[in-house]
């Protein structure tokens, strides 16, 4: 290996110093096939190493190698060859480096070690070295430094994951210490001990970056990110105990909210910076809501904590269309949570959900139609919405008094000038109401009930097509005449006898003509339909 590397110096001399043309070819190719295979055979006898002192003899010939890539690097004429040559030798510096540091301490410290050593490569920023010199040692530093954070990955992955396995057997009992809430299912990292501390040396060297103004706001917004996953796994690292780590969890949601709303304060500059606070706040109360499963008090306890803080923090206009909706959301699962602590059933804990949508609709009306939150906060009552409906799918009469509700909802918010469609999605919610309570009765003459509903509605659409002949076909006919055809048409399909399907089919065909004669499509596609 020496002798390669002795050959590959002689090489780098002679395409240094001499002027013909063909033979500095020659000599540039042979210096760098020699000296690559000598550094590879040098690096894997320095991590190979069962001992100090032969990873130190290797670890020589790769700082042999490094000081002839600095020297090629320092004469070389074009400014691209000095820079890679300058990457070349601070990588095998910090190689050297880390095949002593593997025999000589824990495994544990052996990244946090090689990261040391990437970064002390960042000294040569106040040195006289030629520019393109310092660049290739600062590439080579952040090589370093992208290798060791991506050796905290699976300890990141891992934590961030791991509660996910306790969505299938929640309230099977609160663990001793948070490590084995989360890697219950997942294997613990080997060597994963000092993650905390790589991620955040990784974060205050970004910080650093950032403060002396060099690639904002990307530097920023990574030491954000890598500041917070380093406090992320701190508890798990530490093992505290599992209330302990649900307080942790609890105090870093906190922490990026408040970052949150600092780094939007009005003398900062715009920056993608509160987004990704905001971002990190959000992931980590979901992570401590799915954490807190293992335990009926703590999950009833930090889904309140949770949508009273993002509830609170919705309150200023920036974080509001991301906080609002989470609150609504952690509010719903609140919601299911306590109907099953009561034990209660899940048609029964349906009308405790409906307590959202509404919640959302008045949240809405207050916020108006111009706020960036209105949106978010209507969807997210939608959701809500739908999750009473699924819970109560199973139970006819309880759906039917949710869909009546949600009807109910729908109408409240068709008030507003700016959601009149509203109106009609009540519509078909009560229309859908009646014809469910109508199947739960288990009736078997539909008609009786639907066809005093029909007449008024359709002499009500007909009165206002005289007055406002844009108002669409559909709009004043299309709900009077579903609320009878449908439950109708069902019942048929039942029926032994002639005399339903001959009335039906009758009643059918004239709101099909009358449809085709006026050119109305609801009556025409609706009667068509039926018949």
């Amino acid at each position: 290996t020496a002798v390669l590397l002795v050959t590959a110096s002689g090489g780098t001399a002679l395409a240094l110093r001499t002027a013909l043309v063909p033979v500095r070819y020659v000599a540039v190719v042979g210096a760098l096939g020699t000296g690559a295979v000598g550094v590879l055979a040098a690096g894997l006898l320095c991590w190979s190493a069962s001992d100090p002192g032969a990873a130190a003899r290797a670890a020589v010939l790769l700082v042999f190698a490094a000081a002839i890539a600095l020297t090629a690097g320092r004469f070389a004429p074009k400014p691209d060859v000095s820079l890679v040559s300058a990457l070349a030798a601070g990588l095998c510096l910090v190689a050297g480096a880390g095949g002593v540091l593997r025999v000589s301490v824990p495994g544990e410290w052996m990244v946090p070690g090689c990261l040391a050593c990437g970064l002390a490569l960042l000294a040569v920023l106040r040195t006289p070295l030629p520019r393109p010199l310092r660049q290739g040692l600062v590439w080579a530093s952040v090589t370093v430094q992208a290798w060791a954070a991506m050796s905290t990955v699976p300890l990141v992955a891992g934590t961030l994951l791991g509660p996910v396995a306790r969505v299938e057997r929640p309230w099977s009992g609160a663990p001793g210490d948070v490590r084995d809430a989360v890697f219950t299912h997942v294997p613990w990292p080997p060597y994963a001990s000092t993650g905390p501390i790589v991620l955040g040396a990784l974060a205050a060297v970004l910080l650093v970056a950032e403060r002396r103004g060099i690639r904002r706001p990307a530097t920023a917004v990574g030491g954000l990110v890598l500041g917070w996953a380093a406090l992320f796994v701190l508890p798990v690292v530490l093992e505290l105990p599992y209330t302990a780590g649900l307080l942790a969890e609890g105090a870093l949601v906190l922490g990026a909210l408040g970052c949150a709303a600092w780094a939007r304060r009005p003398a900062a500059d715009a920056s993608p910076l509160p987004l990704a606070a905001l971002l990190a706040a959000l992931v980590t109360s979901a992570h401590l809501a799915l954490l807190s499963l293992a335990s009926e008090q703590a999950t009833i306890g930090v889904l309140l904590a949770l949508t009273v803080a993002l509830g609170a923090a919705g309150l200023r206009p920036g974080p509001g269309p991301f906080t609002v909706p989470a609150a609504l959301g952690y509010a719903t699962a609140l919601a299911c949570a306590v109907g099953a602590s009561a034990g209660w059933q899940w048609h029964h804990t349906a009308l405790l959900v409906l307590v959202v949508p509404a919640a959302a609709a008045l949240i809405a009306a207050r916020l108006g139609a111009t706020s960036a939150t209105t949106v978010p906060v209507e969807a997210a009552g939608l959701a809500a919405g739908v999750v009473a409906l699924a819970l109560a799918v199973t139970e006819p009469p309880l759906l039917a008094l949710v869909l009546a509700l949600a009807g109910v909802i729908a109408a409240g918010t068709a008030l507003r000038p700016d959601r009149r469609p509203a109106g009609h999605a009540a519509a078909v919610l009560f229309l859908l109401a009646t014809w469910v309570r109508l199947v739960a009765w288990e009736v078997t003459a539909p008609e009786a009930y639907t066809l005093p509903v029909t007449v008024p509605v359709l002499v009500v659409g007909f009165l206002r097509r005289r007055r406002e002949p844009e108002v669409s076909s559909w709009t004043a006919y299309g709900a009077g005449l579903a609320v009878t055809l449908v439950p109708s048409l069902l019942a048929v399909w039942g029926d032994q006898h002639w005399t339903r399907p001959l009335l039906l089919g009758a009643a059918a065909l004239t709101v099909t003509l009358v449809g085709a004669r006026h050119r109305l499509k609801a009556p025409l596609l609706l009667g068509g339909g039926a018949l």
